[in-house]
């Protein structure tokens, strides 16, 4: 593929994940949209190559973070799920033990989301508990830490593996396809 081909497809998939990322304004759809848009990120990898993908997300990035209302949104793809696909292919091919594979993965994970959730919430001055209507004294607003720790660890072994179930039906059936459409070589 050309490079002046590379720079369209580059320029599309970024203003898709923007479009994609204007979702965030429902605010419960944060995390997936975030996710979502990490799978134009991943087709980038396939399609182009990391580099290619790194500079996606950085325009992904810096557009979505002056246009996208819900700043949730935008910093949890900023964060992690905008370069996370590219990650995961790097880890997964580097490192043989899952164990040490996964250590590293939910280290970069929690390190990212606690970097986000800090900024909403201290930086940007939201309380925890407004944000999510939960009322002060509760059981719930007084454990919402522990819990929210286990949820979003949840959430990223699901997105771990959906991310893997993506990228392998997207090679074995809808990658010549796509090359098709779009008169790749």
């Amino acid at each position: 593929m050309s490079k002046a081909a590379k720079t369209a497809f580059g320029g599309m998939a970024a203003a898709l994940s923007v479009v994609v990322l204007l979702l965030t304004v429902f605010d419960t759809l944060s995390i997936s949209v975030a996710a979502m848009a990490g799978v134009i990120i991943m087709v980038c990898v396939i399609e182009l190559s990391r580099g290619w993908a790194f500079g996606v997300w950085a325009a992904t990035s810096i557009i979505g973070f002056l246009v996208v209302p819900n700043k949730e949104g935008i910093l949890l793809y900023i964060a992690f799920f905008g370069y996370y696909p590219i990650l995961k292919g790097i880890i997964e091919s580097k490192i043989k033990n899952r164990v040490l594979e996964y250590a590293i993965k939910l280290i970069i994970y929690n390190a990212a989301v606690f970097a986000t959730e800090y900024v909403v919430f201290k930086v940007m001055n939201i309380p925890l508990t407004e944000f999510l209507d939960v009322k002060d004294g509760t059981w719930l607003a007084q454990h919402i830490m522990p819990v929210l720790f286990v949820a979003f660890n949840l959430v990223f072994f699901m997105l771990d593996y959906f991310y893997t179930i993506f990228a392998t039906a997207y090679l074995n059936r809808w990658q010549k396809k796509f090359r098709k459409l779009f008169k790749f070589k």
